[in-house]
């Protein structure tokens, strides 16, 4: 639903200024480095970035998913590791506790994350469990008002800088499947918590990933989100089935930046005297990526 059309135009106008104007000129900078400058970090604080998606109430622009995706769209254009950054604090990293968490929760973490000052990542990827995450072995074993992590999570996204992480764990050991999984907010700087080295890629230079490890980390019972055992799968579904919505959109903006290139290229390169966009061969190709 889109609540207001000429908001929603000048927030993707000024987005899309900010992506032309800021982003694309840093691109080769950040493949180069694999880092995103700072003040580019800044930037996207000042205006907001880190929270479109969380509530007003909580500080941020509360876009709702229609809004959500034109905006993924502007994104999507320029390279995937700036909308990395900011995309757990308004996706994965701060949904379950929307959706779910208590109020307390919200109020002490969601309005730090939609200022920027906390990054947050999601811990659901295990070693042994990608696909088929009601297989997941952490496990969160409760003791008296606290609860002791342990396991390991992979290729969690932004966890290198994170300040709190979203963990599912598995709180019954007699409920094989998904019913046996909670999920819980935690501070990064939890004793306990310790991080592998960045993942190297190829490609998505600037966007860091790495395994974070629990070992016998005491967390508060309040860490569990929505203060209900079991329902740790059903929040990450929830926040994963609105994630691939956001990743739709991002694809279309990467795939409309590809096509505006390759047109552009077309038209500027000659062969035998002419345009290559004059060859039949050519023209065919951009239709095809068109449809």
């Amino acid at each position: 639903m889109i609540r207001d059309q000429e908001t929603l135009d000048q927030l993707v106008d000024m987005i899309r200024q900010f992506v032309e104007g800021v982003l694309i000129p840093h691109e080769n900078e950040v493949a180069e480095t694999d880092e995103i400058p700072q003040e580019i970090v800044e930037q996207m604080k000042t205006l907001g970035l880190f929270g479109l998606t969380i509530p007003e109430e909580y500080e941020g622009l509360g876009l709702t998913m229609e809004e959500e995706v034109y905006v993924a769209f502007e994104l999507g254009r320029t390279s995937p590791a700036f909308r990395s950054l900011i995309g757990t604090n308004n996706g994965i990293g701060s949904s379950g506790l929307i959706i779910d968490g208590t109020e307390a929760q919200k109020s002490f973490f969601l309005p730090r994350l939609a200022r920027g000052e906390v990054i947050s990542s999601f811990c659901l990827t295990e070693p042994d469990a990608g696909s088929d995450a009601a297989s997941l072995k952490t496990t969160a074993v409760k003791d008296g008002e606290f609860y002791i992590l342990n396991g390991t999570k992979r290729f969690i996204t932004n966890a290198p800088h994170a300040g709190v992480f979203t963990v599912m764990a598995r709180t019954n050991f007699d409920i094989k499947g998904a019913g046996g999984i909670s999920a819980f907010i935690v501070d990064s700087q939890t004793p306990g918590i310790s991080l592998g080295k960045r993942d190297k890629k190829m490609g998505q230079k600037g966007a860091h990933t790495c395994d974070v490890i629990f070992e016998n980390c005491r967390i508060p019972a309040s860490a569990l989100i929505g203060g209900v055992e079991g329902v740790g799968f059903k929040t990450a579904m929830k926040v994963l089935d609105k994630g691939r919505l956001h990743i739709a959109a991002l694809s279309v903006g990467a795939a409309t930046r590809m096509l505006d290139d390759s047109l552009n290229y077309a038209i500027e390169r000659k062969q035998f005297g002419q345009a290559i966009a004059e060859f039949q061969l050519i023209q065919a190709m951009l239709a095809d990526s068109k449809a």
